[in-house]
């Protein structure tokens, strides 16, 4: 699989499940509070896809950047939907500091 469909089919993986899209507005517009267990729950499984993703063999570093969790989870974080100390976030970042470490320059 080339390098650039298959950052597609991640990004395509990666987008079905993001929360930010329509999850975060309810809670901006107090549909929803930060600590709803359901808003909880589909960010769990979100931050599991994405971790799965990231693993994603073949990846390039620059791929990798492309995918950077980092600014979603920032805005999450700013919400209050997500906390810095949780087991779920800094997992997600170690994966992804790993993946960037080993994979391909290009």
């Amino acid at each position: 699989m080339q390098s650039e469909e298959l950052l597609q089919r991640a990004m395509n993986t990666i987008a079905q499940s993001d929360p930010i899209i329509k999850l975060l507005q309810q809670v901006k517009l107090g549909k929803m509070k930060p600590a709803d267990a359901g808003l909880r729950a589909v960010i769990e499984a979100w931050l599991g896809t994405y971790e799965k993703v990231i693993r994603t063999e073949g990846l390039t570093q620059a791929a990798l950047r492309r995918i950077d969790p980092s600014p979603r989870v920032a805005v999450l974080l700013e919400a209050g939907v997500l906390h810095v100390d949780q087991p779920s976030v800094r997992g997600l970042e170690k994966t992804f500091s790993q993946a960037l470490a080993q994979a391909p320059a290009e």
